[in-house]
């Protein structure tokens, strides 16, 4: 039977093939150290726990919740905002709650995307901001862009050559999954260009508070004027250790806001408002909780960092967010980012993403997640130093077993 028309536009799950392997090495009994998907391993803080815990003992808050966020929710990420970026936003008009920042970007998708309309995206970049659009019946042309003084003109260059003209541009600093900032600059001269050019920007911010190196990045709403053409979208899956919460918000201009509102209301009923109070509770915490997640996240980087570099695979150390991007070793770039995968699980014991499951140009490299604690890293390079040792002489000679299969 054929494929339906929106399936039909999604390529294989790159991720679901080392998946796979990944289930098929640990039913033979193998101990994989997964660096692979971004999901969280630490608890998530025990008074959100507790004010989930106390709320949900109240039978009024198991009906069903508000789509766009219980005001006092969106009260507290207008808060946020001001505290941490010194903006200033309209809760009841700017602010609206989203069930994770991955679902709020495929939702505003859904809310102003035409069949045929352009989409300019960052390729590498999280899958989501892609294929949102695809099956909201868009097209994406790819940018292999960084934020840099190459971003505009690459920008201008997708703009010359797409028709219709482009309807948005996606940012994602820092990125999943090259792990780059930007800067204030940057930001700058992408608003008054997208001004310039009538081009909306929907800015994925998820990573905003895991960030090293004493330098805490900036949110594009910063820039005077910004909201005039601006979203953005924040989670709290990796700040709070609560993916499994699944709580986002977007932020920004009030007409595309109020699309994104309106949209939501025919698809959901918003989280479980205990879920909503408790994420309330934490955004208007004093920071400590964030804090030690960030510092977790720094040790587990430079451990990391180190550990692999002895090993002989050096990875540059990431700025900000819970991934490294790291360039597969010379001998074994050839085989491409999955094969490479492939091989870490089945002669290593290591899971890793691989790069192209992020888009083509992500293809020498693969991500690796500081999802495991500092004594399961160390694990990793070792493990990987022994699979290096002993092929890197010959790798045209390691193929994955499932090549075999």
């Amino acid at each position: 039977m054929e494929e339906f028309h929106k399936v039909r536009r999604l390529p294989p799950y790159v991720f679901e093939q080392v998946n796979r392997l990944k289930a098929s090495a640990r039913s033979r009994g193998a101990d994989i150290v997964d660096l692979g998907m971004g999901n969280p391993d630490l608890p998530t803080p025990k008074a959100i726990v507790d004010k989930l815990c106390e709320v949900v003992r109240d039978p009024r808050t198991h009906r069903y919740s508000s789509s766009r966020g219980i005001p006092g929710l969106r009260r507290a990420q207008a808060n946020y905002y001001a505290r941490r970026f010194g903006v200033k936003l309209n809760p009841d008009t700017q602010v609206v709650a989203t069930l994770g920042s991955k679902e709020g970007f495929a939702n505003m998708a859904q809310a102003i995307t035409a069949p045929g309309d352009v989409i300019l995206c960052p390729n590498p970049t999280y899958p989501i901001h892609a294929f949102g659009f695809i099956m909201s019946g868009g097209v994406i042309r790819s940018l292999q862009v960084e934020p840099d003084d190459g971003f505009i003109p690459a920008v201008e260059r997708g703009i010359r050559h797409s028709i219709p003209k482009p309807l948005a541009l996606i940012l994602n600093y820092p990125s999943n999954p090259t792990a780059l900032v930007a800067s204030l600059d940057f930001y700058k001269d992408v608003v008054a260009f997208a001004k310039k050019n009538d081009i909306i920007i929907l800015s994925d911010l998820a990573y905003s508070e895991i960030y090293f190196d004493g330098n805490p990045p900036p949110s594009v709403l910063q820039v005077p004027g910004a909201i005039d053409v601006c979203v953005e979208f924040t989670s709290m899956s990796k700040t709070f250790s609560m993916p499994g919460w699944r709580m986002g918000f977007a932020v920004g201009n009030e007409r595309l806001i109020s699309a994104l509102t309106r949209v939501k209301s025919y698809l959901d009923y918003g989280a479980f408002t205990p879920i909503q109070v408790a994420a309330a509770h934490a955004l208007n915490g004093d920071g400590a909780d964030i804090a030690e997640v960030r510092d977790i996240y720094h040790k587990r980087r430079d451990v990391m960092v180190d550990a692999f570099g002895r090993a002989g695979w050096t990875i540059p150390a990431p700025a900000a967010s819970m991934f490294a991007w790291a360039p597969i070793p010379e001998p074994f770039r050839h085989l491409g980012s999955l094969e490479f995968s492939k091989l870490l699980i089945e002669h290593a014991d290591v899971a890793v993403a691989p790069g192209v499951g992020f888009g083509e140009h992500g293809d020498d490299f693969v991500r690796v997640a500081l999802v495991e604690n500092e004594h399961r890293i160390r694990q990793a390079a070792r493990n990987i130093k022994r699979f290096l040792s002993t092929s890197a002489k010959q790798p045209n000679n390691v193929v994955p077993l499932s090549a075999h299969r």
